[in-house]
C-alpha cells in the first residue's frame, strides 16, 4: 500500500513538473503577427492608420496608440474589425488633435491565448514617425498662360518646403513639376513644368497649381489661364480585306497575347477590332509608362522640327470612324500627325534628346520615341528601319529611321506626336519658334533662369 502511495506521488510530482514545464515553455511561443501598413513615416492633418493582426489562436490584449512627448494620443474612428477568431484589421485617422509637429511613435501591443488559454504571449511592434502638421505653401510666379483643348502650357511655381511634391492640376490629371535648377534657376523654392489640357477634356475645367508633402498635407491655388476651343476634324476610315490581310497578321504575330485567329476573313476582322481598340489603349499605356524615363533638366534648345518637305495626311485628334463593307465597325482618336514623302524618306528626330525606345510597338509597328527632359517626348511611328537604340544621345536633324507602314498603317508614312508626362499633345506648337520663345523661354528668364540656348539676363 505504501508502495503504491509513492508510486501515486511520483506520477502527480512527475505531472506538476511535466505541466509546469509545458507552462513554462509556452510562454516562450511566438506572439501574434502585427502588420503596420500605414502610416510609413509621416504623419499629417488627417492620416489614416491601418494595422492587420493575425494568430491561430484567440487575441487577446490589443492596444494601438502613438505616443508624443512622453503621452498617448487618442486615435480618432478607432475599428477593429474581426474577420476571424485570431485576427484584426485595425483603422483609425491620425490628426492634429493632440499631436505637434516633431517625432511620434507608433505603438502596437497585441497578445494571444496559449497552453488551454491559461497563459497570453505577446507582440509589440514600433513605428518611429514624423508630425508635418503646416499645409505646404505653392504661388504661381510666371504670368500670361494660354492653354489650347489638346495643347499645352509652361508654368514657374515657388513652392515650399523644398521636399514637397508641386505641379498643376487639370481637372482629373497631375502633372508633376521639377527644380528650377532645371532651367539654370538657382531659388531651390522654384519649380518648372508643363501642363496639358487633353484634347477629351472640357475648356472649364478647374486648373490649379498644388502642393503635396509626405504626410499628405496639400494646398491648392487657382491658376489664372485662358483656354481656347479648338475643333478637331471627323473622319471616316474605309478599310478592306486586303488591308487585314496586310497589317492583322503581321501585328498578331508580334503580339501572341492578343491570340488572334488569323487563318479567316471573320477572325482578321475580330483581330482588327482587338488592335484598334485592346492593344491601342495597351500601348498607350506604355508609352505613358516611358514618361518616367524623362530626364528633370531641358535637352533641347529651340523649336522642334516638322519632317522635312512632309505632306500632313492626318492631324492631332481626329476623330475617326472605321467602316468595313460600308458599315460602321470602330471609333477611335487618332492622337498624332500623318506625315508623307517618299517612300523610306529619311526620319530625324525632331530635337535633341535620348533614346527610350525603338522597338515594335503594337500599332505603332517598328517605333522610336526620344525624351526631350522635363517629361517632353517625341514618338516616331510605322518605320521600316530602325537606326537608334535606346540609351542613344541624339542630335536635332539625326537620321533614326526610315518611314514605312510596319504596325496599323495603311501605306508609308511617319507618325508622329508629342507627349508630355505620357499624354499626346498637338506638335504644332511645338514646332512653332514663337510660342517656345514666348511661352516658354521667356517665363524661364522673367524668373532668373538660363535655359540651354535660350536668352539669359
Amino acid at each position: 500500500m505504501r508502495f503504491f502511495k509513492l508510486i501515486v506521488l511520483s506520477a502527480f510530482l512527475i505531472g506538476i513538473a511535466v505541466g509546469g514545464g509545458a507552462y513554462y515553455m509556452a510562454g516562450k511561443e511566438a506572439g501574434p503577427t502585427i502588420t503596420i501598413h500605414s502610416p510609413e513615416k509621416y504623419v499629417g492633418r488627417s492620416t489614416p492608420l491601418a494595422v492587420s493582426i493575425a494568430s491561430e489562436t484567440e487575441l487577446a490584449g490589443t492596444i494601438i496608440n502613438v505616443e508624443q512627448n512622453g503621452k498617448a494620443v487618442d486615435l480618432q474612428n478607432m475599428k477593429m474589425d474581426r474577420p476571424g477568431p485570431g485576427q484584426i484589421n485595425a483603422s483609425a485617422t491620425i490628426g492634429r488633435d493632440g499631436l505637434v509637429n516633431g517625432p511620434a511613435t507608433l505603438v502596437v501591443d497585441a497578445g494571444r491565448k496559449t497552453f488551454f488559454g491559461l497563459r497570453t504571449v505577446y507582440s509589440h511592434e514600433r513605428r518611429e514617425l514624423t508630425v508635418r502638421l503646416d499645409p505646404p505653401r505653392v504661388s504661381v510666379v510666371s504670368i500670361h498662360h494660354f492653354i489650347n483643348l489638346g495643347g499645352a502650357e509652361f508654368v514657374v511655381l515657388r513652392a515650399t518646403p523644398e521636399d514637397v511634391d508641386a505641379g498643376v492640376q487639370v481637372g482629373d490629371a497631375r502633372y508633376r513639376f521639377y527644380p528650377g535648377s532645371a532651367v539654370g534657376i538657382t531659388d531651390p523654392a522654384m519649380r518648372v513644368g508643363f501642363f496639358a489640357l487633353r484634347h477629351d477634356q472640357n475648356v472649364s475645367e478647374r486648373i490649379s497649381a498644388y502642393a503635396r508633402d509626405a504626410a499628405g498635407n496639400e494646398a491648392l491655388v487657382p491658376l489664372e489661364h485662358q483656354p481656347f476651343v479648338k475643333k478637331f476634324v471627323q473622319s471616316k476610315i474605309p478599310i478592306d480585306q486586303r488591308f487585314l490581310d496586310r497589317v492583322v497578321p503581321a501585328i498578331a504575330s508580334n503580339t501572341p497575347d492578343l491570340k488572334i485567329d488569323t487563318g479567316s476573313p471573320e477572325g482578321l476582322l475580330k483581330g482588327f477590332l482587338k488592335i484598334n481598340g485592346n492593344l491601342r489603349k495597351k500601348n498607350g499605356d506604355f508609352i505613358a509608362s516611358l514618361a518616367e524615363k524623362s530626364e528633370p533638366r531641358m535637352l533641347w534648345t529651340e523649336a522642334f522640327a516638322q519632317m522635312m518637305n512632309s505632306q500632313v495626311e492626318s492631324r492631332f485628334a481626329d476623330r475617326r470612324t472605321y467602316y468595313f463593307d460600308d458599315k460602321e465597325i470602330d471609333r477611335q482618336v487618332h492622337l498624332g500627325f500623318d506625315l508623307a514623302t517618299v517612300q523610306q524618306a529619311p526620319v530625324r528626330a525632331s530635337n535633341a534628346g535620348k533614346i527610350v525606345f525603338a522597338d515594335f510597338l503594337g500599332i505603332y509597328g517598328n517605333c522610336v520615341i526620344i525624351d526631350h527632359g522635363l517629361g517632353v517626348q517625341s514618338l516616331y511611328a510605322h518605320l521600316s528601319q530602325i537606326g537608334v537604340k535606346v540609351g542613344d544621345a541624339v542630335t536635332k536633324g539625326q537620321e533614326i529611321g526610315r518611314t514605312g507602314s510596319t504596325g496599323l498603317a495603311g501605306g508609308d508614312h511617319l507618325h508622329f506626336t508629342m507627349l508630355l508626362q505620357g499624354t499626346p499633345v498637338n506638335p504644332v506648337e511645338w514646332w512653332d519658334q514663337h510660342w517656345l520663345q514666348d511661352r516658354v523661354l521667356r517665363k524661364i528668364t522673367e524668373a532668373g533662369g538660363s535655359p540651354p540656348g535660350g536668352q539669359s539676363r
